[in-house]
């Protein structure tokens, strides 16, 4: 096969000497002089920048080419190549990270294949209706959505409550530490805290049956209430209150897993946090890159990400 001219396309080229020690050609159709081996292509440089770990000059470098020239590539692709997973049955782990105050990604992984089968850039605080549109698209694609494992935006779960739902065991964990700090001081509350700490060790019936327990030796206190300055009552403790209704209110969700044992929901959305952790460090070789190249580096990453199983 002859060559090709690299300009427009023509195959009537011909050699036109050397130029350091490498055949350069014309073409007669367009006038063009090139070397054939000195164009890099444009999916070399993407496929060098989604690494992850090479900065534009060492991209300059390891090409052979000025750094102008990457950047001209990097331009020609700010959109990258669309996933294309093949329709079937998901579980949805969904979650979103931010970058600053003013950037973000809302991001819904798939925990079967490992692959993100969604993705929605936001500049604002993350919304319930941006998970619906992410789900609505998935079934949109053909996907069957099993289950949805998610940290528990509040009013989520009642606009998905047609989905299975698994609440992140890890973010209740935290919360219960949230209300009663790390370190309580109340004999009630260190027991709620060791009993939560319990969740991802222990199975359904027997963490029901230590809840029930503490629940009948301290009704009569977290029901107490005081009295303040301005003759209002209110409930004494409030935190411990709150955190034993936080646990009661999403026990029917922290073990959707274990109803559905066979399914293989897993218990927490930690493969989320692994997912943002990967894509930081990546992303922070890159320091000063202008918004659209960031969201052009994530798309790839997001595209690359092919996690071993």
């Amino acid at each position: 096969m002859g060559k090709i001219c690299f300009f427009c396309g023509s195959n009537k080229v011909i050699k036109k000497g050397l130029k350091q020690g490498k055949q350069r050609w014309l073409c007669k159709t367009c006038g063009h002089i090139f070397t054939p081996s000195s164009r890099i292509k444009n999916s070399q440089v993407i496929e060098l920048y989604s690494q992850g770990n090479l900065t534009v000059r060492q991209i300059a470098t390891q090409l052979k080419v000025n750094e102008r020239t990457i950047y001209r590539h990097l331009a020609k692709c700010d959109k990258a190549t669309a996933q294309n997973n093949a329709p079937g049955p998901v579980i949805a782990m969904m979650d979103t990270s931010y970058w600053g105050w003013n950037f973000g990604v809302v991001v819904i992984k798939d925990h079967i294949s490992g692959e993100v089968l969604w993705h929605k850039f936001i500049n604002r605080k993350e919304r319930v209706d941006d998970y619906v549109e992410g789900v609505r698209a998935l079934e949109m694609d053909g996907h069957e959505i099993v289950c949805i494992v998610s940290d528990g935006l509040k009013g989520l779960r009642e606009r998905l409550s047609g989905y299975r739902y698994q609440y992140c065991q890890f973010h209740q964990l935290q919360t219960i530490k949230h209300k009663l700090t790390s370190h309580p001081k109340l004999p009630a509350s260190i027991e709620l805290l060791d009993i939560s700490r319990l969740l991802c060790r222990t199975d359904k019936e027997s963490f029901e049956g230590v809840m029930n327990e503490w629940f009948v030796r301290w009704e009569a206190f977290i029901k107490q209430r005081s009295t303040d300055s301005n003759g209002r009552s209110h409930y004494t403790h409030k935190n411990l209150r709150s955190a034993y209704l936080s646990l009661k209110r999403n026990m029917p969700y922290l073990w959707t897993f274990y109803d559905n044992i066979e399914l293989g929901i897993p218990n927490t959305n930690n493969e989320m946090e692994s997912l943002f952790s990967w894509l930081k460090r990546k992303l922070n070789i890159h320091n000063g890159m202008s918004l659209g190249r960031r969201k052009m580096l994530i798309e790839r990453l997001f595209f690359a990400h092919k996690p071993s199983r």
